[in-house]
């Protein structure tokens, strides 16, 4: 059973709990993280969560999100969950910035995370676990900055603010 890593505002540990009684409608603040994973053409591998997800089911988000478990940092993290969720090895992964959210999905239940934004890179395409993801694709990363604008409403709200954040803080990225 995954557990997460139960923090205090300033993200000093106080506790762990399992991870399916944890996101309700008074989900307790927790470690998380965010991936964006690209390739040598500069897209962005998105994905759509599976219509069976507890919370945010079916949106479109960055590549992968997910939780650090005990004594295991955010990048070690991520290569768990892109290997386990994507079947992907991804290359170079690094923390970009810190990020703090709490979003509400339509079914009431909250999304409640101090989550660091990460960034990493692969050519490969990935072969999506069942339950995890509906869908993907690969976006050129221009393109992704337009649609999230122009059709916000298909598109988890943590995605779209970490990426203008990763807009501002890797210009290379344009």
């Amino acid at each position: 059973m995954e557990e997460v890593v139960l923090v205090d505002q300033q993200n000093n540990e106080i506790g762990t709990a399992p991870k399916d009684t944890v996101h309700t409608k008074d989900t307790p603040l927790h470690r998380g993280f965010s991936c964006f994973v690209f390739n040598d053409k500069k897209e962005l591998l998105i994905t759509r969560r599976s219509l069976t997800k507890k919370t945010f089911s079916g949106v479109w988000t960055n590549t992968v999100c997910g939780h650090p478990g005990k004594n295991e940092t955010a990048v070690d993290a991520a290569r768990r969950r892109l290997q386990d969720e994507l079947g992907l090895v991804v290359r170079g992964i690094i923390e970009v910035s810190p990020y703090r959210y709490r979003f509400t999905d339509k079914s009431g239940i909250v999304e409640n995370e101090i989550c660091p934004i990460l960034m990493g890179f692969t050519n490969d395409n990935p072969t999506p676990k069942e339950g995890e993801v509906e869908e993907w694709k690969w976006i050129k990363w221009v393109d992704f900055l337009k649609d999230i604008e122009e059709n916000a409403e298909i598109y988890s709200p943590w995605s779209k603010e970490e990426a203008l954040i990763l807009q501002r803080t890797n210009p290379e990225l344009q």
